[in-house]
């Protein structure tokens, strides 16, 4: 996913469009009669070159037909049976109260959940799946009602569902009958399947034969799943079913009687996804990025397909619009019609938006406010001109709240003034603008002590049981007297303190707080601790005095992320755990890098090899483990974000006294940090270093040096 300017994505289809080649004069095209192209601006029809909007109420993700058509958009699911009628078919679907502001006005509306997938059943048009990060739903009356499946695993996630009848075995292996079976696959726990119509229905795991990157004991996420009926002469029918993974080239069929996975074809372990799958003829297409491939199944062969070869690839990109999802409508017989979606797949070198442009390639360096001032300051511009880096993260609202520069602002100075190493804005700003470097200011946003003790707690997480600001608790400890006799017990407390995620206010003041940084020369705002507090013993009694109108933890951060888009006119970055990047469960911190994607330019995850398991990809040579990290770890960032937003790691130039860093840490371990960004997605990266102390970064990185390492 290299880098390309909007002018040149604009000459590019101006290209296609005038190289307009046989699409629609060849008799392949005259197989399909009809082509829907699904965007963000909703869906368009495709005829002789021509586009016409049928629709605008939503974005769509995805366009099935059963008899009638099905559309997974951003509003839930709707159905058409016509093209000019649209209906929402979202009964027993859950949904969040949003919260907008404007003019000052509080406006609440209800959104669906984000929805991950939708197919129908093979040959039961009646029956339905899809599925939120939480569980799956199932429909068994044309969508006019959902029913819960729950999900298969311990954390949130699910990339794709799938709904069919399979052969049900009895202990010696005969088939006795069939039954309907519900599939999902889990970002972290693989591929699993759901007895739905059992008198207990419970989620099974299949795991045997899935691959993953070496040394991982968990499967590697499974990115669609396709049943594929088929008659034979005698009128016999079989159901296969193939599966593609998200993050490494492999295909696979499913070996339903021994619950296993069977290889169809295994690339090279590089960075590759696989999705979109489609059958026919004993032949499996599937996207790629860039295009198209078909996997001839009988010969285990492999055919790269052209915008020329391809009529799929040629009528959605000849098109001027920015395809999520197609739609092939079948002349003669509409099962063999032809549902594309991940559209954006196709689109890999371009860039999302003007902010993502500005913000791309940009090579930073971390600095300590106290260090900014006189010879500290140009001590690090002379780092960045040795190291050929052009952009610096500066904290301007810290860890406890505190501002780190002088504010004008009267609605600002209300909440916070005091300020803790002030600087002067225009002594630091003036000096690196006439270097041309690139500043980007680091806001913590609802970890702040100061706005926590604000008019007594104002907005401050709340603690139930004692009736005052929360503080998690992370154990307890003897008191000893000096013969060391017990005579109580003292609770320890977490060093951080939460300020409520519902509460406007909050948001509008940390938002006004990046206005004014804007304002005074800072070129992009970075969000730090975008989430709910997770530590602590006394957890529970966590609870939010600002929560309204059915609000969830989830729509309070969307409505945060939403609010602050509408208002900052800069890019805008956030920060995020490594483990966030790497799976797209959104565990733990609830940072889902999918649903944030949409209302931010550039997400920065920490992906330091100190903070995963120690033995995490440490095959030999063990040494190398850094650059797999970030090589891997970055391309899985922009696949789970759908190349909506920049990927710009924080990279470790620090040692931590963990067993991997006392065995490997030095400048090379940085290095190939570097180095693993550059080879991936190349979209430029952050040193982190709290102390400012960076002689372990290695200075005239080129970056047309050639890299040599093993996978």
């Amino acid at each position: 996913m290299k880098n390309s300017s909007l002018r040149h994505l604009f000459f590019y289809f101006l290209a296609f469009f005038f190289s307009l080649s046989l699409f629609a004069q060849t008799n392949q095209n005259a197989l399909y009669e009809q082509v829907l192209i699904g965007t963000k601006e909703g869906l368009f029809q495709v005829n002789n070159y021509q586009t016409q909007r049928l629709w605008a109420e939503a974005g769509i993700h995805k366009i099935i037909y059963t008899d009638r058509y099905y559309f997974l958009t951003t509003k839930g699911v709707y159905e058409s049976k016509d093209l000019q009628s649209f209906t929402s078919k979202n009964t027993g679907l859950p949904a969040h109260s949003v919260k907008t502001i404007e003019n000052g006005e509080k406006i609440f509306s209800l959104l669906n959940v984000d929805l991950k997938d939708l197919a129908s059943h093979p040959t039961k048009p009646e029956i339905l799946v899809t599925a939120t990060k939480d569980a799956v739903y199932i429909s068994r009356d044309s969508a006019e009602s959902w029913k819960s499946l729950g999900s298969s695993a311990r954390t949130a996630g699910c990339k794709s569902v799938a709904v069919c009848d399979l052969p049900r075995y009895n202990s010696s292996g005969a088939i006795t009958g069939s039954e309907l079976i519900v599939f999902m696959s889990h970002p972290i726990y693989g591929l699993s399947y759901i007895q739905a119509d059992s008198a207990n229905p419970k989620w099974i795991d299949i795991t045997r034969g899935f691959d993953s990157l070496p040394n991982n004991p968990l499967v590697d996420e499974i990115a669609d799943i396709l049943p594929v009926v088929s008659i034979d002469a005698n009128g016999n029918q079989t159901i296969d079913v193939f599966l593609s993974q998200s993050f490494i080239p492999r295909l696979y069929s499913l070996d339903w009687k021994n619950k296993k996975a069977v290889p169809l074809w295994k690339g090279a372990l590089v960075n590759a996804s696989f999705d979109s799958l489609v059958y026919e003829n004993g032949a499996l297409h599937f996207l790629e990025m860039g295009g198209f491939s078909t996997l001839n199944i009988a010969e285990s062969k492999i055919q790269k397909n052209t915008a020329q070869t391809n009529q799929w690839f040629q009528s959605i990109r000849n098109q001027n619009l920015i395809a999520e999802a197609a739609f092939f409508k079948h002349s003669n017989d509409p099962s063999r019609s032809v549902s594309l979606d991940e559209l954006w797949m196709l689109y890999p070198n371009t860039i999302a938006s003007s902010y993502s442009y500005k913000a791309s390639g940009k090579k930073s360096l971390y600095l300590p406010v106290n260090q900014i001032t006189g010879a500290g300051l140009q001590k690090h511009i002379q780092t960045i001109a040795d190291n050929k880096l052009n952009s610096v993260v500066v904290d301007m609202k810290d860890d406890y709240g505190m501002l780190r520069y002088k504010s004008t602002k009267p609605s600002i100075i209300e909440k916070n003034g005091i300020s803790r190493h002030a600087i002067d804005l225009e002594d630091f700003v003036n000096p690196l603008k006439e270097k041309d470097i690139y500043l980007i200011a680091r806001i913590v946003v609802f970890k702040d002590k100061n706005l926590y003790q604000w008019q007594g707690g104002k907005y401050a997480v709340w603690d139930s049981a004692l009736k005052k600001p929360w503080q998690g608790i992370r154990g307890y400890s003897d008191i000893l007297d000096e013969n060391e006799i017990k005579t109580g017990t003292q609770t320890n407390y977490y060093d951080e303190f939460w300020v409520d995620p519902y509460s406007d206010e909050v948001w509008e003041y940390n938002v006004a707080i990046a206005q004014e940084l804007i304002e005074r020369g800072f070129d992009e705002i970075q969000f730090d601790y975008i989430r709910f507090p997770t530590d602590g013993l006394n957890l529970s009694n966590a609870s939010y005095r600002h929560h309204e109108k059915d609000m969830d933890k989830e729509s309070a951060l969307l409505s945060f992320l939403k609010y602050a888009r509408s208002n900052i006119q800069a890019p805008i970055g956030i920060d995020i755990y490594g483990a966030n990047g790497w799976y797209r469960s959104g565990a733990r911190t609830g940072q889902d890098v999918e649903l944030m994607a949409p209302y931010v330019d550039v997400i920065c995850p920490m992906f330091y090899p100190s903070h995963f398991e120690q033995n995490f990809l440490d095959y030999k040579p063990a040494a190398e483990r850094p650059y797999r990290i970030y090589y891997f770890g970055s391309y899985r960032n922009a696949v789970i974000a759908r190349n909506q937003i920049i990927v710009r790691p924080w990279l470790q130039a620090f040692y931590l006294g963990v067993s991997y860093d006392k065995l490997y840490y030095d400048k090379n371990y940085v290095k190939r940090q570097v180095f693993g960004v550059r080879d991936s997605i190349h979209n430029g990266y952050m040193y982190w270093n709290n102390s400012g102390r960076y002689d372990d970064i290695e200075p005239d990185i080129d970056d047309d040096e050639a890299y040599p390492w093993t996978y």
